[in-house]
């Protein structure tokens, strides 16, 4: 009786070890997912700044100011602002500044899925009360708000 007691008690703490392995791992990827979605991102915002700073010379001071705001979680309020001024003063329909736009609609899509892909599985209970997410900050989400062109 004991042995099958014992036995039983190791498959538990088995199961729920692999349980917190497999799930800490996928935090992790799921956290990589986010940042290299956030890189990508910055590079599309940059993009379309710097084309429409060749390319539309009266949304040129618009697109500097938001192409020198780096993007980072503390700073995406003043991001998503410059953004959104440079697209108001933009005035071009340069193929290049729709295809980037395009693009940037793309890379915002994805990373808010990412981010919301992690948030899901992070404020699960059981993976906050292991603390199964590690130290890592929650990810924020990036709200855009432009109509683009």
């Amino acid at each position: 009786m004991n042995l099958a007691l014992v036995a039983v008690v190791a498959v538990v703490v088995t199961l729920a070890l692999s349980w917190a392995y497999f799930t800490a791992q996928r935090l992790n990827r799921l956290h990589i997912r986010v940042d290299a979605s956030l890189q990508n991102l910055a590079a599309a915002l940059d993009r379309r700044a710097a084309l429409i700073e060749a390319l539309d010379p009266g949304a040129a001071s618009q697109a500097k100011a938001a192409h020198g705001i780096p993007l980072e979680p503390a700073l995406f309020d003043d991001r998503a602002a410059a953004e959104r001024q440079m697209m108001e003063a933009c005035t071009s329909t340069h193929p290049s500044i729709v295809d980037a736009s395009a693009r940037v609609e793309l890379a915002h899509r994805f990373y808010n899925e990412a981010v919301s892909d992690t948030r899901s599985l992070r404020i699960r209970p059981l993976v906050r009360t292991f603390r199964l997410g590690g130290t890592a900050k929650l990810p924020v989400y990036f709200e855009l708000r432009t109509s683009g062109l």
